[in-house]
């Protein structure tokens, strides 16, 4: 395996996302709902709003989620879906 760099940079930042429960838990939500509002996100995972609006803005800034405003209320989407690829892959290992 030849991985320059950036790519190691990278590929270590998605780790570093994925190994939050937060996070991961947030990607597998907009994974199976294709986009959510923060208050959505808050609801189905039980979790404080400061810590759900943290995360996400994390997320966004390492490119991870877009957003899209409607109206009033701002929706969260998943960037690229080679997370889920990654996480079902994982998913598969015996560990």
């Amino acid at each position: 395996m030849n991985l320059t760099k950036q790519k190691i940079l990278h590929y270590s930042l998605i780790f570093k996302v994925l190994a939050n429960p937060i996070r991961l838990s947030v990607i597998n939500l907009l994974n199976e709902n294709q986009e959510l509002t923060v208050n959505e996100i808050c609801k189905n995972l039980k979790c404080e709003q400061s810590l759900i609006s943290h995360n996400l803005i994390n997320m966004k800034n390492r490119g991870l989620l877009v957003t899209q405003k409607k109206g009033a209320n701002v929706y969260y989407s998943l960037k690229d879906k080679s997370l889920i690829n990654i996480i079902t892959c994982l998913s598969k290992c015996k560990l």
